[in-house]
């Protein structure tokens, strides 16, 4: 492997925004560009929207929607346990990889053990009998459950089954502006295709294409998959290292940015893999303001970026008849960033909330 000099902080920062589709909007399509990104957390259905939209040029938030309907998006549970909203190949692909990580996950968690007195074979035959009748909320498979495995806790027996069967949440739930329960579908019957054991290199590759350059403890921070170490050291990839010592990976003729490129304030959405993706986050985050975005009940915040690192939260404030951004800066902004923040808040909101009055309010931190 060849080696290269220590790349600083900001050619990780500029490189990694650039990989994000953030430091220029991407002229690429929503599925691919979904695709590229390996998926976007979608555990609040609404947060893909505000993603797609800071990276996609005219993006229109009723695009989603179609793709859900039509089969080509798919949300299901994958990278750390969350719900993602990812393509249909890409659904069958990273189910099928990190079905292993998702069994494990709920071997240790709270559920267990009242699933535990209720036979693993036994509750997922039933349940797939069940969802291939037709779709069900959880409430409705908790009801099933309790009459048909009465020895066993009902809430725990069906987040037993997202780890134990494929499942996709069906839409309308992750429509936007829609809402409702989840309702769950057996996922290769909502796709009509197996699950496909993917190439743990090609996701290797993949990861770093989005995310890099990084190393396996960023690629499993991002995942929650172990044995990640043996994977890249089986590839043939370019090392570098970074100002604190750590050896980063990336694929040969890989671009690095420029980290001196100038980069535009600008929005990014609530749970974004941008700030979730990497063992040590402050290649974006500055671990000053790491607790302010990233709450103890596991709460991301959707950040601005000022010169390329997250400086201060947004949200939407929402009442009868209008719809605001409420931006909180952790430092005092410029006159210009401040422009650019209100006027991409304004268009954000136009895509949004349309036919309502609009507003961009910021507020001490």
């Amino acid at each position: 492997m060849a080696t290269t000099p220590p790349l600083s902080d900001r050619t990780l920062n500029r490189t990694l925004l650039e990989r994000q589709l953030l430091l220029e909007h991407a002229e690429t399509g929503v599925a691919d560009a979904v695709e590229h990104l390996m998926g976007l957390q979608s555990q609040t259905p609404a947060s893909p929207y505000p993603g797609l939209w800071s990276r996609l040029p005219g993006f229109d938030f009723a695009e989603v929607g179609e793709l859900l309907t039509g089969r080509q998006l798919v949300r299901l549970v994958l990278m750390r346990g969350t719900v993602h909203l990812v393509t249909a190949a890409d659904a069958l692909r990273l189910r099928h990889w990190l079905g292993p990580m998702l069994e494990r996950t709920f071997r240790g968690s709270q559920w267990a053990a009242g699933a535990a007195p209720a036979e693993r074979g036994a509750v997922v035959d039933y349940a797939c009998g069940l969802l291939r009748e037709q779709p069900r909320t959880p409430a409705q498979l908790r009801t099933a459950f309790a009459d048909r495995f009465p020895e066993a806790d009902p809430a725990s027996l069906v987040n037993a089954l997202r780890s134990w069967v494929p499942l996709a949440q069906l839409p309308p739930r992750g429509v936007w502006g829609v809402s409702g329960q989840p309702v769950y579908g057996l996922l290769e019957d909502w796709l009509g295709a197996p699950l496909t054991a993917p190439d743990p290199q090609d996701l290797v590759r993949r990861y770093l294409a989005a995310f890099g350059p990084a190393g396996p403890a960023d690629m499993q921070k991002w995942s929650s998959m172990t044995g990640l170490k043996e994977v890249f050291a089986g590839m043939d990839l370019l090392t570098y290292q970074a100002a604190d010592g750590r050896t980063l990976y990336d694929l040969p003729g890989a671009h690095l940015a420029d980290p001196d490129l100038p980069v535009a304030a600008r929005f990014v959405a609530d749970f974004d893999n941008l700030v979730l993706s990497h063992a040590d986050r402050t290649r974006v985050v500055p671990e000053a303001y790491r607790s302010r975005v990233m709450t103890v009940n596991g709460i991301v915040r959707g950040t601005i970026l000022v010169d390329g690192f997250v400086a201060g939260t947004w949200r939407f404030d929402r009442a009868k008849g209008a719809a605001a951004v409420a931006v909180t800066p952790f430092v005092p902004l410029s006159a210009a960033d401040r422009e650019a923040l209100t006027r991409d808040g304004l268009r954000l909101l136009a895509a949004a909330d349309p036919g309502v009055a609009h507003e961009v309010a910021f507020t001490a931190g």
